[in-house]
């Protein structure tokens, strides 16, 4: 399946639904969503719409539907994050990353994290 980037409001469901972990009753994700102040069929319209697109699968048990995400988490932040690199960087991981540290609002704590995280991915490079 090729990702495409989805709209605020059916991440938010998708979100939800790997918070959940699994496959999950509507019911639920509607118990979950509710802070968000939508309808039932907003809800719903939203679950169709990830199902229809692939991101997620519907099974009818009784007289309920459950949900399971057919992307992780993981490979959605993949995804998005190489898009927003790509439009708005032309790919610059340089210019990604001056872009969050030229108002000097990055602690020092986080470049360290940074630079071991560099550091692990060099080692992981070599045979």
């Amino acid at each position: 399946m090729k990702l495409r980037r989805l709209p605020d409001t059916e991440l938010e469901v998708l979100k939800a639904l790997w918070a959940a972990g699994g496959e999950t009753p509507r019911a639920q994700l509607e118990d979950a969503l509710a802070p968000r102040g939508w309808a039932s069929n907003t809800v719903n319209t939203y679950l169709a719409r990830l199902t229809q697109k692939g991101f997620v699968s519907c099974r009818r048990l009784g007289k309920s539907n459950y949900y399971t995400p057919l992307v992780t988490r993981e490979e959605y932040q993949s995804f998005e994050g190489k898009a927003v690199l790509d439009q708005l960087f032309g790919s610059s991981l340089k210019g990604f990353v001056a872009s969050l540290t030229g108002d000097g609002q990055v602690e020092a704590e986080e470049l360290d994290e940074l630079q071991r995280y560099l550091d692990d991915l060099r080692r992981e490079d070599k045979p």
